[in-house]
């Protein structure tokens, strides 16, 4: 991959609804999502012009709308399912990464969280 820039949306806060456990799916949890996006934004910068960069406001409708979606039982799945529509929605990202914490997950010991890491790259060209 060329030298490419990150723009990164750090710990989006939602509450929803996802789990195996009934109870998750029924009172919610909290999540955060961080999404790393490699791509040239030189072009951006030196433009100043909202078509040459990642448009965050979009990305987080994206987020939303999955985190908000239909209650999966993985974060697995909520990953995949935010990775794949963020690179089929921004053509000029070569690269991202989402990054999903289910904070207190239902497990016997406290813990601050469970967290899914995985990465999209788009083909050389």
């Amino acid at each position: 991959m060329e030298h490419t820039d990150l723009l990164t949306l750090k710990a989006l806060r939602y509450h929803a609804f996802h789990g195996v456990h009934a109870i998750e799916r029924e009172q919610g949890n909290s999540f955060e999502v961080d999404v790393l996006f490699h791509a040239e934004l030189r072009q951006a910068g030196a433009h100043d012009q909202l078509d040459l960069t990642v448009d965050y406001e979009k990305a987080e409708q994206i987020i939303s709308g999955v985190m908000f979606g239909p209650s999966v039982h993985l974060i697995e799945k909520l990953c995949v399912d935010i990775g794949e529509q963020l690179m089929n929605t921004f053509f000029l990202v070569d690269a991202v990464q989402v990054v999903i914490r289910k904070l207190n997950p239902l497990i016997t010991v406290p813990t601050a969280y469970s967290e899914i890491s995985m990465q999209w790259q788009r083909s050389s060209k």
